[in-house]
């Protein structure tokens, strides 16, 4: 796989400047100044993943805050180029191209409860964002890939990269955290301005949030004022591993496709339309009365329009785990090895109550998707921003 020049240029231009993405003044005017939002989520998105979520053994709080704070100076180090200190390092990417990379990290409902105790005396800083999420309709959340008290997120313009950067933050949690689950995924460059396709073969990520706009990104994905001042410059993940049975779908003829997922397949256009930025026809009806776009369509249930205004920022992967045996879960309930195959769903937003939750809960009943996707792992994180000179999560376990 090959990219563009242009672009490698570009995003490596602007992790090595900014190595964090600057927000605009926010909290008191002390902190404005120096508070940045983590990289990884407003950024272009970097076409390889590797991620992973941890669950803590460390006893005491302090254990946690020497981990957060290795693990930003690490950070700081790989994203600018440089050998992680305090370490030897694997030599796994020695003599490769100086990749762009992105780490971003987030801590999970585990930090502040877990079993019921209070471990760190976190409990009542625990936001009220960070709710658990509900049991959706269909979940077949398998635990091994569910949970984890916090992640790591790393992207990067090869996968190697992105490993690599994992494996030197693993062996720093050596004694205060272990391993929980881990998920890879790709998103391979189509084209300059071209949104990506998924396995299914439909553009994904059509409808994005402007979070160019100062305005939305304040509204859609950055936390509130009203929110702990820890969290100041941080947002919320929800990260779903979604298996797709491709071998029902790739059985399944267009036309049928097309109305299951509301959208054209070739042109990404809405059901009706030309173009694939057009608006949604969620109000147009044909010569029988009957809506353009199915009333249980995919890109409906997901509008904007239908959920309250509600939105979300997707940064969603494709992954193949190689094959697995399934039973499916609709006709035909073919039993037998398939593609253990489909999408490692990351959506940024400012509160999951009011975003993925009231969108997904109708989704997860209604969709046509449903019969050939099935969520099998989650997770659930707070992002914190940071202050200049502080390590992540500083202002909660400092």
């Amino acid at each position: 796989m090959t990219f563009s020049l242009s672009r490698r240029t570009l995003l490596g231009g602007a992790l090595g400047l900014t190595g964090m993405e600057l927000m605009r003044p926010a909290a008191s005017p002390a902190m404005a100044a120096s508070l940045h939002h983590q990289p990884g989520i407003m950024l272009p998105q970097l076409p390889f993943l590797y991620f992973i979520t941890f669950d803590l053994t460390a006893e005491k709080k302090a254990d946690v805050a020497d981990m957060m704070r290795a693990w930003t100076e690490a950070a700081e180090a790989l994203m600018a180029h440089r050998p992680a200190p305090h370490l030897v390092d694997s030599g796994d990417v020695d003599g490769l191209e100086q990749a762009s990379l992105t780490l971003t990290f987030g801590f999970g409902p585990g930090l502040f409860t877990k079993e019921g105790k209070d471990r760190y005396g976190l409990a009542d800083r625990r936001p009220a964002p960070l709710a658990d999420l509900p049991r959706f309709t269909g979940d077949q959340l398998v635990p091994a890939h569910t949970g984890g008290d916090v992640c790591i997120q790393s992207c990067a313009t090869d996968p190697q990269t992105a490993f690599h950067a994992i494996r030197i933050l693993a062996r720093l949690a050596d004694g205060r955290a272990t391993p929980r689950w881990a998920q890879t995924g790709f998103s391979p460059e189509f084209g300059r301005h071209q949104t990506p396709r998924n396995l299914m073969g439909f553009k994904d990520g059509t409808i994005q949030p402007d979070i160019a706009n100062p305005a939305v990104a304040k509204r859609v994905l950055w936390a509130a004022p009203t929110d702990e001042p820890w969290m100041q410059g941080g947002t919320y993940l929800v990260a779903r591993i979604i298996r797709i049975a491709l071998e029902h779908w790739d059985r399944t003829r267009t036309g049928f496709q097309e109305e299951t997922m509301g959208r054209q397949k070739q042109s990404g256009a809405p059901i009706g339309g030309h173009h694939e930025n057009e608006p949604l026809t969620l109000s147009q009806t044909d010569k029988d009365g009957n809506p353009v776009t199915s009333e249980n369509a995919h890109a409906r249930l997901a509008a904007p329009q239908e959920n309250g205004g509600a939105e979300l920022l997707r940064r969603s992967y494709s992954y193949d785990n190689g094959l697995s045996y399934i039973a499916e879960r609709w006709p035909p309930w073919r039993q037998g090895n398939e593609f253990d195959a489909g999408l490692m769903f990351l959506a940024y937003q400012q509160d999951p109550r009011t975003a993925f939750t009231r969108i997904f809960e109708r989704m997860s009943k209604f969709d046509m998707m449903n019969q050939y996707t099935t969520h099998i792992g989650s997770g659930l994180f707070a992002c914190p921003g940071r202050l200049d000179g502080h390590y992540i999560g500083q202002e909660l376990l400092g």
